[in-house]
């Protein structure tokens, strides 16, 4: 077990240095000055040179990379362009606000997708089954960037239930936790059925009937016990998604999250910040997918680690 740990986190090593060097390559690429773009269109090209040599932007760009890299090394992810603030303290200011957001989004997601795709797989075939399943499929074709600003237009703007932006009450977080729930809930509904139905099937499912276990502990001692890899490795998968979805969602709700930041630092050509959003949601992603792998143990004991 240690060893495989061990080795599942040598592995993400050069995944995140991928990533970082991916996204430090196409934010360069990127068309547009950042020391233009803070300056102003009237900026002089004196004042443009020198606050460019300031910031370090008038170095080579294997310069510049090798300096990212290694601040990287010491946990500094260097310094916003426009308010010379570090990077890392910038991010932790709205991380607390998009892990917030996604938490909620994830237990909204589970509480709901769960019993029904269990009910849909004990009704299998009838009337309940179909409408689970078309309601799952709605929710999996229905984007963010569609399904939030219908819900502030029906439920803030129109019945004047919730806050239609910001952060502060539990009323402000409900609009957008469903926006990111809706689609995980879905493909979690979808999983959760299909998982069920096949270990309702299994022989010792009917073995547990036949000695008189009751309906009820035969779907959720056993049947939903023995699925829960499968649903496992779709929540674990999915966080990162809803991470990724939260761009979005906290942009259409004025969110005061990571994701939010990522927006405003991408129109400010603001690297080091860009570079900082992204790296995190990237490494929530791979502990997310060890933490999965690791639970494959406690779920199913005879899962043996190499």
């Amino acid at each position: 077990m240690l060893h495989f740990l061990i080795r599942r986190i040598l592995l993400t090593i050069p995944v995140v240095l991928g990533v970082a060097t991916l996204v430090f390559s196409l934010i360069h690429l990127v068309p547009g000055d950042p020391v233009q773009a803070m300056l102003g269109e009237s900026a002089s090209p004196a004042d443009i040179v020198e606050l460019r040599a300031r910031l370090g932007l008038d170095r080579p760009l294997l310069v510049q990379y090798g300096a990212f890299l290694k601040g990287l090394t010491r946990g500094d992810l260097g310094t916003s362009l426009r308010t010379s603030q570090p990077v890392a303290a910038a991010i932790a200011e709205r991380m607390p606000a998009t892990f917030e957001l996604a938490l909620v989004a994830m237990a909204m997601a589970t509480l709901f997708a769960i019993p029904l795709g269990i009910i849909a797989a004990v009704r299998a075939g009838t009337r309940v089954d179909h409408a689970a399943t078309t309601l799952a499929l709605v929710g999996m074709s229905m984007p963010n960037f569609y399904l939030g600003p219908l819900l502030a237009i029906v439920f803030s703007v129109g019945l004047g239930w919730f806050p239609v932006s910001g952060r502060g009450t539990p009323a402000h977080l409900v609009l957008p936790a469903i926006t990111l729930a809706a689609p995980l809930a879905a493909i979690l509904a979808r999983m959760t059925r299909a998982s069920v139905l096949d270990e309702l099937h299994e022989l010792y499912v009917l073995a547990a009937r036949a000695r008189g276990v009751s309906r009820f502990r035969a779907v959720m001692i056993h049947a939903f016990r023995n699925s829960l890899i499968p649903i496992v490795t779709v929540l674990g998968l999915q966080f990162g998604a809803v991470l990724t979805g939260a761009v979005i969602t906290e942009t259409i709700f004025a969110w005061p999250g990571v994701g939010r930041l990522l927006i405003q630092s991408i129109g400010f050509r603001d690297y080091p910040l860009v570079q900082g959003c992204i790296l995190l949601i990237a490494v929530t992603y791979v502990s997310m997918n060890l933490l999965t792998d690791l639970l494959y143990g406690l779920l199913d004991p005879r899962i043996r680690y190499e």
